[in-house]
């Protein structure tokens, strides 16, 4: 593994560790506001935490490198930005919005990681569709993934599924895209910028959404706000910047098998930090996804070729 390619795993599994403490605090926060109101509100606080950053980098950069400030100023990269802020938060608000209805409708939190976390499934079989091959030891790393959330996330008795599960499941898909769309537009234009892009993009689409179908309340709003303050600033505003940062130069199912240790983190924080007990089964899984993220980032075996004597 090169320097680079640590580096990015760093920044992939920050944003997973952030992530698996996430589902907590999404799950609480929809006892006082509505799935779009949560949306709406996460995504903008996370386009306000880095609007500061963006202005102090681009007054930096305007000093330092006035060559790619001229290149970010002119309008063929401004278009190239707006289409990607806007894929990006269409894809963002459709994943959220859906996340949520699930939580609502009595998905377990636990069962929620697992449904969500198939996009590591779901990426490698998209971008089959889209002509990207995908080498034959990252689907077993994959194939591993999965058995591990099963072990991790699903009781021995299993589950059932309910209406709950299916908004999941399109979440899980809708997430797959937001993965690929990144790591199409990532290499094109500032990874921070496409991100507090996304998050103004996302929050109109949401905010449009929660007025036409909620009537959100000041009282349901500060009974969520430790919840919002923590899904706005550190899930979105931190963790979904650095996927876009982390993902480029990475292989999108690389990429995606990573942040799906989210589900293991959040087992591992309880465990830790809550006294949870963590059971045999819980472990065995969390060792099978961790193999797996070591496997996906091996190096192919060299095919032999035979040497024709002369």
């Amino acid at each position: 593994m090169t320097l680079f390619q640590f580096r990015q795993t760093v920044f992939l599994l920050i944003t997973a560790t952030i992530w698996g403490l996430s589902f907590v605090a999404q799950s609480v926060g929809m006892d006082h506001v509505g799935p779009f109101t949560f949306t709406s509100v996460r995504m903008c606080l996370g386009a306000l935490f880095l609007m500061p950053f963006l202005l102090c980098a681009r007054r930096r950069l305007k000093i330092t490198n006035p060559v790619e400030y001229a290149h970010r100023s002119t309008p063929a990269y401004r278009k190239t930005l707006l289409m990607g802020s806007i894929c990006c938060g269409l894809c963002l608000f459709g994943g959220e919005s859906l996340q949520q209805f699930g939580l609502v409708h009595d998905t377990e939190v636990g069962k929620a990681g697992f449904i969500t976390a198939l996009y590591i499934v779901l990426v490698p079989l998209i971008g089959l569709i889209l002509g990207r091959k995908t080498g034959w030891l990252v689907w077993v790393a994959v194939a591993i993934a999965i058995g591990g959330l099963w072990f991790l996330c699903v009781p021995p008795e299993g589950f059932l599924i309910r209406l709950g599960d299916f908004y999941t499941l399109l979440c899980a898909f809708v997430f797959s895209l937001h993965i690929l769309v990144i790591s199409f537009f990532v290499t094109k234009v500032n990874g921070v910028e496409l991100s507090a892009g996304q998050f103004i993009c996302g929050s109109i689409m949401a905010s449009c959404a929660m007025l036409l179908t909620e009537t959100p309340t000041i009282e349901g709003l500060q009974g969520a706000m430790w919840p919002l303050l923590w899904a706005g600033i550190m899930s979105n505003g931190i963790a979904y910047t650095l996927q876009i940062v982390g993902q480029r130069g990475m292989n999108e199912t690389v990429a995606s098998l990573i942040m799906s240790l989210e589900s293991a983190i959040a087992v591992i924080a309880g465990w830790v930090l809550l006294g949870e007990v963590l059971s045999e089964r819980e472990l065995f899984g969390c060792l099978l996804m961790a193999g797996a993220v070591v496997l996906a980032q091996l190096p192919m075996p060299k095919k032999k070729t035979k040497v024709e004597a002369n």
